[in-house]
């Protein structure tokens, strides 16, 4: 079973949001490493780069399948994780804690589309 933290936001794309103050740290759950194996890559934007809720913002691959990355807020990349860059199996080691970007919230109310650790493990057991 997949691990679901809590004090987390979810989407039904398998990115999650712990939101710190106006700022927001984007990773994968737990749940999406394990569907997608050994992490060997991620693609992420550059800092300033605006993401758009429900819309790309790179990708992570791994040696079964790529995986588009799905923004769950809108905002501004204000810095991005580069340990992942030669890193990327730390996503598998700890998806939690090895976010991806970090963006400052352009409309904090896109949360509230987002689903809870309950809603969200709920979700990963249908």
């Amino acid at each position: 079973m997949a691990k679901v933290q809590e004090g987390l936001y979810y989407s039904e794309s398998h990115e999650y949001i712990r939101v710190d103050g106006n700022y927001g740290y984007i990773g994968i759950t737990d749940y999406a490493q394990n569907a997608l194996g050994n992490v060997v890559y991620v693609d992420m934007p550059e800092v300033d780069d605006e993401v758009e809720a429900g819309e790309e913002f790179g990708a992570v691959e791994s040696v079964k399948a790529a995986s588009d990355l799905i923004s769950p807020v809108s905002g501004t990349v204000v810095e991005v994780n580069e340990a992942l860059e030669d890193q990327p199996e730390l996503i598998n080691e700890d998806a939690y804690e090895n976010w991806i970007i970090k963006v400052e919230l352009s409309d904090t109310s896109e949360l509230d589309n987002l689903m809870d650790a309950t809603a969200y493990a709920a979700f990963c057991a249908k």
